[in-house]
């Protein structure tokens, strides 16, 4: 399944609203949550799924209102010293 990750700017959010959102993302069901990083000082969420297609993202994200900086689908990883294609 593709993987994609997303950059989301948490505004003036506690680690517990950041955990709260980890279980959004997590129940979703439009894709799997695969890991959640978050910098509280610098208010930057890093998140990796993965989904059939970026639209089922794109379409969570809207519904839910939940904005990101940016998404972008992973094409090729860094693998015991060579690019390799993710499924």
């Amino acid at each position: 399944m593709p993987r994609y990750l997303s950059l989301h700017t948490l505004a003036c959010l506690t680690r517990q609203g950041a955990e709260q959102l980890g279980k959004q993302l997590e129940g979703a069901g439009a894709f799997k949550l695969q890991r959640l990083s978050v910098n509280m000082t610098e208010g930057k969420m890093l998140v990796e799924l993965e989904a059939e297609g970026r639209e089922a993202i794109e379409g969570w994200f809207q519904q839910q209102k939940f904005h990101s900086d940016w998404r972008l689908r992973v094409e090729w990883e860094w693998e015991d010293g060579k690019l390799v294609p993710v499924s």
